[in-house]
C-alpha cells in the first residue's frame, strides 16, 4: 500500500548538475518553473517539460498591481478561465480531464495565443508587458502540454506549497550547519510533507513514529510510513475535517 508523497533532496548549491544527478535515471514528465538549471534535462527528449501557468500568470499580475494595465487585466481574465475549468474537473480520472480540457480549454488556449501574438506587436519590446508575453509564448508547448495529458496539473503549486516550509525554516534558523544537517533536514521535510498529503497531523505522526521506532524491526520500517499508520491511531492522527 502506498499513498501520495513529497520528497525533498538536499544539495549544497543551485548548480544545474544537481537536478541532472537526481534525475539521471528518470524519464517522463517534469513539471517545474523556468529555472535555467532544468533546461538541459529536456534536450534529448527523455524528459518532457510541463510548464506552470501560475508562473506564467505572475508577470501579468505584478504589472496589473503596479499600473492597473487593462491589457494585463485581460490576460489575467483569460488565464482565470483556464483555472475555472480545472476547478470543475479536479479529482476526475486523467482520461476525463484530458478530454474536457481539449474540448473546453483548447479553444480558449488558441484564442489566448493569437491575442498574445497580436498584442506583442502593439507594445514596446522593452516593456514589462512584452516580457510577460514573451515568457508565455516562448514556453507555449510546455505550458499547453497539460491539455493533452490528464496526469499533468495546470501548475506546480502543489510543489510550491510544499517548499514553503523550507522558506520559513530559512527565516527561523538561517542554515543547517553542515551537509549532513541539510540531508537530515530534507528527510524530516519529506516526512512532514508526506504526512500532510495523507491527511495526518505531522506532529502527532512524528510522535507516533518516535515512540515506536526504537523497538521496531528495521526490515519492516515501511510500516511506519505515513500511509501505513495503524488504524488504531487514526483517530489521533487524522486531521479534523
Amino acid at each position: 500500500m502506498t499513498g501520495p508523497a513529497v520528497l525533498f533532496r538536499y544539495a549544497p548549491d543551485r548548480s544545474g548538475e544537481r537536478p541532472r544527478e537526481h534525475l539521471a535515471s528518470f524519464s517522463g514528465i517534469l513539471q517545474a518553473d523556468a529555472y535555467a538549471g532544468f533546461g538541459h534535462l529536456y534536450k534529448d527528449g527523455r524528459i518532457r517539460e510541463a510548464a506552470c501557468w501560475a508562473h506564467a500568470r505572475r508577470g501579468f499580475y505584478d504589472l496589473h498591481q503596479a499600473t492597473k494595465s487593462p491589457i494585463a487585466f485581460e490576460a489575467l481574465e483569460r488565464i482565470r478561465a483556464l483555472y475555472e475549468i480545472e476547478a470543475d474537473i479536479r479529482g476526475r480520472p486523467p482520461n476525463e480531464r484530458s478530454a474536457i480540457r481539449q474540448a473546453r480549454a483548447g479553444p480558449l488556449i488558441e484564442s489566448l495565443r493569437e491575442w498574445l501574438r497580436h498584442t506583442l506587436t502593439r507594445v514596446s519590446k522593452k516593456s514589462q508587458l512584452a516580457q510577460a508575453i514573451g515568457y508565455v509564448l516562448t514556453r507555449w508547448t510546455a505550458l499547453t502540454r497539460y491539455c493533452d495529458d490528464g496526469r499533468i496539473e495546470i501548475d506546480n503549486n502543489a510543489a510550491e506549497r510544499a517548499l514553503r516550509v523550507v522558506a520559513l525554516g530559512r527565516k527561523n534558523y538561517l542554515f543547517c550547519g553542515s551537509d549532513a544537517g541539510g540531508e537530515r533536514a530534507a528527510a524530516i521535510y519529506s516526512l512532514i510533507g508526506t504526512a500532510k498529503l495523507n491527511g495526518l497531523d505531522p506532529e502527532a505522526y512524528l510522535r507516533n513514529v518516535i515512540e515506536r521506532i526504537g523497538d521496531h524491526p528495521i526490515n519492516r520500517v515501511e510500516e511506519l510510513l505515513p500511509w501505513n499508520v495503524p488504524s488504531v491511531r487514526d483517530v489521533e492522527l487524522r486531521q479534523a475535517a
